[in-house]
C-alpha cells in the first residue's frame, strides 16, 4: 500500500489510539447538551451578539452540521430519542416529566426494555459519567451503563445554590448552578488521568432553560448594552403559551436567555482546558448540541414546541446546533448540509468509536459518521417529527406538520418562505403532495408499531400536563 493509500485508509477507519503497552483503545467522548438552546444564538451560527467564543472554537475546528434537528421540541422525550434512537411513539415519553414520573417514589423507569448506545459503550470497555440533566425517570440513580452521576432530580429548578445527588449521596452546592455541573464534569475527568479505558462523558447542562432568576456578573456583562439583534420583537403569535407570554419581547428575558448560554460556553472551555491539561485532547472527540430549540421572538413566539397552544413544529423549535470536533480525525473547517436528527445520533456515535449494536426495528435512524470522515455517503434529506398529538415531515423544500383533526395542521414552501408565515395547507396547488406526503407519514409511524395519530395517546402513561392545558375539554 503506498502512502496517499495508506493515509486516505486510516482517514475512513474507526479511531483506535495505541498506548504505551501496545494495545489500541478507542477514543474518548465527551457530550455536552444544552436545554432550549436554538442554533440561531451561537456566533458560529451567525449571531455576532452571542459571546460563544469556546464553541465557536469547536465548530472553526471541526465540523458544524447546518441542518441538525431535533424529532422533539421539548426535554423529556426529546433526550430519551437522543439515547435509544427511537421516537416517542416507541420510547412512549411523549411530554415533559412531571416529577411523579421522573424522579419522585413511583417514578417509572422509562428506559427499561429500550437499548441505549451507553449501554453498548459499557460493554465495549467505555467508562461513562453523567453530569447535569437527566430527566428521564429515576432521575436520582445511576443507569444505563453509567459509572459516575451527578444530577438534580426533575427538570429545572434555580440557578443558585442546589443540592445534586453525586453517586447515590446528596451534595449540598453553592454558587452557579452550570458550574457546579462542570466542577463533577472535572471530578470525573480527573478520575480517568491514567487510565487506560475509554471514557465517554455526558455533561447535559440545564441553562439556558427557565428560570432566569440568577446568573452571574460576570456571564451577564457582555450583554449590558446589547439590543439583542438575534431575539427579534414581533408581534406575539395568537398561540403563545400564556405561561410564557410575559417573556415575549423582554429585554431582562432576553439578557437572562443570553447570559445563560455565555454561562455554558465558559464552563465548555473549562472542560476543553481541562482535557489539554490531561494530555488526553487529541484522542477525545468533543459533540456539542441541545436537547431541541427555542424561539426568543421567531415567528412571535417565546418558548419551544409547546410555547404555543397547540404545539408546534417551526424550524427554530426543532433546529439544534450540532458541532463535532477531533482534533486530526475530523477536518476542521467544515459545514455539513446533510439534514440529521436526533434520532440518528444513536447509530452514528456507535459507528464512530467502532461498536457494534444489534439491529432493532424500532431504531429508526442512520449513522452519518461517513461524512465525519471525509466521505460523501448517499443521504436521503427527509425527517421525521413527533410530539404528541402533532407528527411532521420535512424535507429539503418543503414541510408538512400534520395534528388531530380538532387541531389545523400545516404545509410550508421553505424556499419560498423560510419564515414560515404562509400556511399552504388548503391551497389546491399542493393537494397532491400534502396527500404523498401524509401516507409517508403514515407508513413511517405504522413500519415501527405506532398508532394512527388520532390515537396517539396510547403510547404513553405518563401524567400529560402540556395536552391538559392545550386541550382543557379532556
Amino acid at each position: 500500500m503506498n502512502r496517499r493509500h495508506f493515509l486516505t485508509a486510516a482517514a475512513a477507519a474507526p479511531f483506535v489510539h495505541t498506548s504505551s503497552k501496545g494495545a489500541t483503545r478507542r477514543p474518548n467522548v465527551v457530550m455536552f447538551m444544552t436545554d432550549d438552546h436554538g442554533a440561531w444564538t451561537l456566533g458560529t451560527y451567525g449571531c455576532g451578539a452571542a459571546h460563544t467564543p469556546n464553541i465557536d472554537a469547536l465548530a472553526s475546528g471541526g465540523a458544524r452540521f447546518d441542518r441538525a434537528f431535533a424529532c422533539t421540541p421539548v426535554c423529556s422525550p426529546s433526550r430519551m430519542t437522543w439515547i435509544t434512537g427511537r421516537v416517542p411513539s416507541t420510547h412512549r415519553v411523549q411530554d415533559w416529566l412531571r416529577p411523579e414520573d421522573s424522579f419522585q417514589a413511583n417514578s417509572r423507569k422509562w428506559l427499561d426494555g429500550h437499548p441505549t448506545y451507553s449501554e453498548h459503550l459499557a460493554a465495549s470497555g467505555y467508562k461513562l459519567g453523567m453530569c447535569g440533566k437527566w430527566h428521564r425517570g429515576d432521575d436520582h440513580l445511576a443507569q444505563k451503563g453509567f459509572d459516575y452521576w451527578a444530577t438534580i432530580p426533575g427538570g429545572g429548578g434555580p440557578y443558585k445554590d442546589q443540592e445534586f445527588v453525586v453517586n447515590g449521596r446528596k451534595v449540598q452546592t453553592k454558587g452557579f448552578k452550570t458550574d457546579r455541573v462542570t466542577d463533577f464534569a472535572l471530578d470525573f475527568l480527573d478520575g480517568r488521568r491514567g487510565k487506560e479505558d475509554p471514557f465517554y462523558l455526558l455533561v447535559p447542562y440545564y441553562a439556558p432553560h427557565t428560570p432566569f432568576e440568577f446568573q452571574p456578573d460576570e456571564y451577564r456583562k457582555p450583554f449590558e448594552n446589547s439590543t439583542f439583534p438575534c431575539a427579534p420583537d414581533t408581534p406575539a403569535h395568537p398561540w403563545q403559551n400564556r405561561g410564557l407570554r410575559a417573556h415575549h419581547g423582554n429585554r431582562a428575558s432576553k439578557h437572562a436567555y443570553a447570559a445563560l448560554i455565555r454561562g455554558v460556553d465558559q464552563n465548555v472551555g473549562r472542560v476543553v482546558k481541562r482535557l489539554e491539561e490531561m494530555g488526553v485532547r487529541d484522542d477525545t472527540l468533543i459533540v456539542f448540541t441541545a436537547d431541541q430549540g427555542w424561539n426568543a421572538g421567531q415567528h412571535g413566539v417565546w418558548g419551544k414546541g409547546n410555547g404555543t397552544w397547540p404545539f408546534n413544529m417551526y424550524e427554530e423549535s426543532i433546529r439544534v446546533p450540532l458541532v463535532w470536533n477531533h482534533p486530526r480525525r475530523i477536518k476542521p473547517g467544515q459545514r455539513m448540509n446533510a439534514m440529521v436528527s436526533s434520532y440518528d445520533y444513536f447509530p452514528t456515535i456507535l459507528d464512530y468509536v467502532g461498536v457494534k449494536a444489534p439491529a432493532d426495528p424500532k431504531r429508526v435512524g442512520r449513522s452519518y459518521a461517513d461524512f465525519l470522515r471525509g466521505r460523501n455517503p448517499k443521504w436521503r434529506n427527509r425527517l421525521f417529527f413527533e410530539y404528541a398529538y402533532v407528527r411532521g415531515l420535512r424535507t429539503e423544500n418543503v414541510k408538512l406538520i400534520q395534528r388531530i383533526e380538532k387541531w389545523p395542521s400545516e404545509f410550508y414552501d421553505l424556499e419560498a418562505d423560510p419564515g414560515e408565515t404562509k400556511n399552504l395547507i388548503s391551497g389546491a396547488a399542493h393537494k397532491k403532495q400534502i396527500d404523498a406526503m401524509r401516507a409517508e407519514i403514515a407508513g413511517f409511524f405504522g413500519k415501527i408499531g405506532a398508532p394512527d395519530i388520532e390515537a396517539w395517546q396510547n403510547t404513553t402513561h405518563q401524567q400529560l400536563t402540556g395536552y391538559a392545558a392545550a386541550n382543557p375539554r379532556n
